[in-house]
């Protein structure tokens, strides 16, 4: 893999990763930008001891743009993209919009293909390791900075999500913070090791290896539908060898996980039958914190879920869910896990 580090015209940071050494990324921005004024400020909740961002000026950032002027795109004569270069294999720059800027962290999007019409489902095993590089690459980077606490990687798929920008994307969050549902596991965590004297995450995966709800499972990787889901289509993909954080896996687990994620996006993709619209989902990494008690507890893996329940169905999230963060699943695991090995490619 070779990573070209270079800088937009308002001096943000753009990085191309392509996966052979000889490729040259000199591109300039040719575009007069002003400097990005982003006012992002974290106030503290003292009733759940959590964590908002206030970030007013994200209200003007780009919504639905025509395809011919995608931000994501590569560069043309006739539009000057936020990526210079006339194509690319995998770029990750900050974002002009940032949610967390500053010392309250920062944001970057991470471009998985040049394609416009493409998604993560139809890309190359060897793109998709390249991705997992990139991901990888800033997780170590990130994690380094001074006062961020939590690196996150994720993707929305599909306007049902509340994606603006058709292109295939993903983004990356260094919180200052560590999250709430990360904090809210490593707590049960260390009181399952005082209780017991072994791994929570460890007890969980093993547990759900030995059950009916698992979808995939590879020499290096399992993915299953949880026993308490909340969502009605959701997987989580755990290594079986745990590690704190992306940068830990090794390269066995790395040559394996192309195959494995592939797979179980593009089945996705077909819970709800042929010529239905593509399945909107979020692929969430849940990392370690950077620091603190706790860290080697944790177990990275990846949750995938869609907000659909059935073909022209939605999840919402309504008084139960948004009111009081009590979740009620309209699809039993056991069914969503049968759907999801009925669906595997022949």
């Amino acid at each position: 893999m070779k990573k070209t580090v270079t800088r937009l015209a308002d001096g943000r940071e753009l990085l191309y990763f392509d996966a052979h050494d000889g490729t040259v990324r000199d591109a300039v921005d040719r575009r007069t930008l002003d400097p990005v004024a982003s006012a992002s400020e974290i106030r503290h909740d003292p009733l759940l001891d959590e964590s908002v961002a206030i970030a007013s000026h994200r209200q003007g950032r780009i919504h639905h743009p025509p395809a011919d002027s995608c931000p994501l795109c590569p560069s043309t004569e006739a539009w000057q993209s936020e990526i210079p270069a006339p194509d690319y294999e995998v770029a990750v720059f900050e974002n002009r919009f940032p949610s967390l800027s500053g010392d309250n962290g920062r944001c970057e999007v991470v471009c998985f293909t040049s394609d416009h019409e493409a998604s993560f489902a139809d890309l190359t095993e060897e793109r998709a390791a390249l991705v997992l590089a990139a991901w990888t690459d800033r997780t170590a980077e990130l994690s380094a900075r001074g006062g961020v606490e939590q690196v996150y990687c994720f993707e929305n798929r599909g306007t049902e999500i509340g994606v603006t920008l058709a292109h295939p994307h993903g983004q990356i969050y260094a919180f200052p913070t560590v999250t709430p549902r990360t904090a809210a596991m490593l707590r049960n965590a260390l009181v399952h090791r005082a209780r017991t004297g072994r791994n929570l995450f460890d007890d969980v995966l093993a547990r759900e290896r030995a059950a009916e709800r698992v979808v995939l499972a590879g020499e290096h990787w399992t993915a299953f539908v949880p026993y308490a889901a909340r969502w009605p289509y959701e997987v989580h993909l755990y290594p079986h060898r745990r590690v704190a954080d992306l940068t830990g896996l090794d390269a066995a687990a790395r040559a394996e996980f192309p195959r494995i994620y592939l797979e179980l996006l593009r089945r996705f993709d077909r819970i709800f039958g042929p010529g239905r619209p593509p399945t909107p989902y979020i692929a969430a990494w849940h990392q370690a914190p950077v620091t603190g008690p706790g860290r080697d507890e944790f177990a990275l893996h990846l949750e995938l879920f869609t907000v659909r329940r059935a073909s022209g169905k939605l999840k919402y999230l309504a008084g139960t869910e948004s009111g009081m963060g009590a979740f009620m699943n309209d699809v039993s695991p056991e069914s969503a896990a049968d759907r999801l090995r009925e669906v595997a490619s022949s």
